[in-house]
């Protein structure tokens, strides 16, 4: 399990763009996302797009239409990590965080189940939000952390 210190100290170093590339796993991803959700208004103003790209920049991943940052990969974990947080409320964020990856979401190809291949790595994809194209999405809420809207103040 990880402590609620290691998921906020995962979280503010890629804010802080300081998180070592090879520490920036999936696990991770999901830890930054979780403390994210729950804690909204440490995001930049433009929201979770900003902070992911700025990030891979400084981690010299470029952000081009077949790298870096993917709105819809984003989006969609987002919206399964949300639905997480509602499945255990108050709950530590490490027990959060071992339930979201003993679950569907725990391996790096879950969005598989919902898209083609052809259709999720699409330029497209990457720029914005593209609808699943085999199953719809069992979470359909939208997050507000990704454009900011969730930001507190």
């Amino acid at each position: 399990m990880t402590t609620e210190n290691e998921i906020e100290h995962i979280a503010r170093r890629m804010l802080a763009r300081t998180l070592p590339k090879p520490e920036w796993t999936h696990r991770a991803h999901f830890a930054a996302a979780l403390w994210l959700l729950r804690f909204p208004e440490h995001l930049p103003e433009d929201g979770m797009p900003a902070a992911i790209r700025a990030y891979n920049e400084a981690t010299g991943v470029a952000n081009t239409p077949r790298s870096g940052f993917h709105a819809t990969i984003t989006e969609a974990s987002l919206r399964g990590a949300a639905a997480c947080l509602a499945d255990w409320p108050g709950a530590p964020l490490g027990e959060v965080l071992d339930a979201l990856l003993a679950s569907e979401l725990g391996t790096s190809r879950w969005p598989l189940t919902y898209w083609s291949e052809g259709r999720l790595m699409s330029p497209e994809a990457r720029r914005h939000w593209v609808e699943p194209d085999i199953l719809p999405l069992p979470w359909p809420e939208r997050t507000a952390v990704l454009a900011g809207a969730g930001r507190a103040g």
